[in-house]
């Protein structure tokens, strides 16, 4: 006779994307055999400053949740994004714009930027960023997801973008939906952890009204201070802060001013960089900065200085340390969002790498003797995907030829984690791209960085040579005029989202309270 070791009571601590996110998708494919319970307090204050995604977003609501798009632009309040553009991070002055899907068609065993080089480098090319359907429609403002009836192998049947949302409104959607599937919310403050004797399992929570809440699975999300991951279990944190050394952020809403763009924007300021996320009720602003070369308060002014519109709130800091626990899972307690570990939001990647972990612990979903294989698999991917996007990002920081201030001249001169040494090395020798397992960041996008960052290769591969001059040119040619054609179709972003998804003005107003809010 077999007896039933499914896991039939899950705990999630803490509310917030990251909370209510793993609430809704453990209803969803659990919910049957197994009770979701989430806490979360109203007093304890939702940290974070994500409210921008990459495409990844897009496959977890609707084909994991079922979510309708168009319902979830609506009560978020989102806009779309083809991408980000970074302003003054090669050089003062430079801008370019890393745009979601591909870089025109490659040819053979070649992607497409192989060809490009070798007319680039005999100036007969355009900028890269003429050659992907995203980096020439986002700063013309215009955007559409792809027709249904669009051409196979047309640049319009595929085109790739992500969402500038809410996050504060996008936790209330998903709390709603995780109610309607079954997940019972407690409010309060939890005030002690309570482990088992022997292995040290955590076995309850006690609330402060004295409520004990039995678990046999609990998912951390309590943010920064990993209640559970950390305080009880102590894991411990890697520290990656001589690699990204900005340690604060301000942050503050503004009136919106101008059209919608589909992009986000991300400009290297003097000790950092300031993001601008442009929502339908409003803007998201902030300032990502290292305490070491700049002050708060000098921080807040510049913040101020270079807002589009009116503030609709004061500055408001978070403090922060860059970096990921050594253990993602440890005995019966799984840390995601946050409580994970964090990494600035310069490539929006907060919310995607709490959807990753939730997807993760489906995928490696334990019976009650938490077969300890399961969680060192889930933790070596993990600790994989941080520090990959970790790269990335040093990447931005590091591929730079300012030395106007300290910190940039720090960050320049800094050594780097040796595969992104090796990327580097390796692309500007003469272009090319090995992707790193399953590195969540695919060659255009590390292309598109490190071209707009000046690092240009000095030569390309050898087997474009086999192509004809006259050919080749008129390759390039074609595919920049069959983008320049096809975002010439796209109708302009504010437009679409009149058309489609506009969020009535109530909502708007319920979307207002400006705070930061967990990514």
């Amino acid at each position: 006779m077999s007896t039933d070791n499914r896991i039939r009571n899950i705990v999630v601590v803490g509310g917030g994307s990251a909370g209510w996110m793993a609430a809704a998708v453990l209803a969803t494919y659990l919910g049957r055999g197994a009770s979701v319970r989430l806490i979360e307090s109203e007093e304890v204050g939702i940290v974070g400053v994500g409210e921008a995604s990459v495409p990844h977003m897009k496959t977890f609501n609707t084909e994991m949740l079922g979510i309708k798009e168009a319902d979830f632009v609506v009560e978020t309040q989102a806009t779309f994004k083809l991408g980000i553009q970074f302003n003054d991070w090669g050089r003062l002055g430079d801008s370019y714009v890393h745009g979601f899907g591909k870089i025109g068609q490659g040819i053979g065993p070649l992607p497409f930027h192989q060809f490009w080089l070798k007319q680039y480098l005999a100036g007969r090319a355009a900028e890269i960023g003429a050659y992907s359907l995203q980096t020439v429609a986002a700063p013309l403002n215009r955007f559409m997801p792809s027709p249904a009836n669009a051409p196979e192998g047309s640049p319009l049947a595929d085109i790739a973008y992500a969402y500038h949302f809410d996050a504060s409104l996008y936790a209330r959607f998903l709390r709603n939906l995780s109610e309607r599937r079954g997940v019972q919310r407690t409010e309060g403050k939890i005030v002690e952890v309570i482990q088992r004797a022997g292995d040290g399992f955590v076995e309850a929570v006690v609330m402060e009204s004295g409520e004990r809440i039995e678990g046999e699975l609990f998912v951390d999300c309590s943010g920064f201070r990993g209640l559970l991951i950390e305080q009880a279990l102590e894991t411990g944190y890697a520290d990656w802060t001589h690699w990204l050394p900005c340690d604060r952020a301000m942050a503050v809403p503004c009136e919106n001013v101008g059209p919608l763009t589909p992009y986000t924007r991300a400009t290297a300021l003097g000790a950092g960089w300031q993001w601008r996320i442009p929502l339908q009720h409003r803007c998201g602003n902030g300032y990502v900065y290292s305490s070491q070369h700049v002050s708060d308060d000098e921080a807040a002014a510049t913040l101020l200085a270079n807002l589009d519109g009116k503030p609709l709130a004061d500055p408001r800091p978070l403090r922060f340390t860059t970096g990921m626990r050594r253990k993602f899972w440890h005995k019966n307690v799984v840390a995601a969002g946050l409580a994970a570990g964090f990494l600035e939001p310069l490539e929006s990647t907060s919310i995607y790498l709490a959807q990753s972990t939730i997807q993760r612990l489906l995928g490696l979903f334990p019976n009650k003797d938490f077969d300890p294989l399961l969680a060192e698999r889930f933790n070596r991917e993990s600790a994989f995907e941080w520090e990959r996007v970790r790269d990335f990002i040093i990447l931005h920081y590091h591929a730079t030829e300012r030395a106007d201030t300290p910190f940039w001249d720090h960050c320049r001169t800094m050594s780097v984690p040796a595969p992104l040494q090796e990327t580097m090395a390796l692309f500007r020798s003469d272009g090319r791209y090995f992707r790193n397992g399953e590195d969540f960041f695919a060659l255009p996008s590390w292309v598109q960085v490190m071209l707009g960052q000046r690092i240009v290769p000095h030569g390309y591969h050898p087997i474009v040579d086999e192509m004809p001059e006259h050919q080749l040119a008129e390759y390039l040619e074609r595919t920049r005029a069959t983008l320049a054609n096809c975002v010439g179709a796209m109708p302009l972003h504010q437009a679409f989202i009149d058309e489609h998804c506009k969020a009535p003005p109530e909502l708007a107003q319920a979307g207002a309270a400006p705070h930061m809010v967990k990514a």
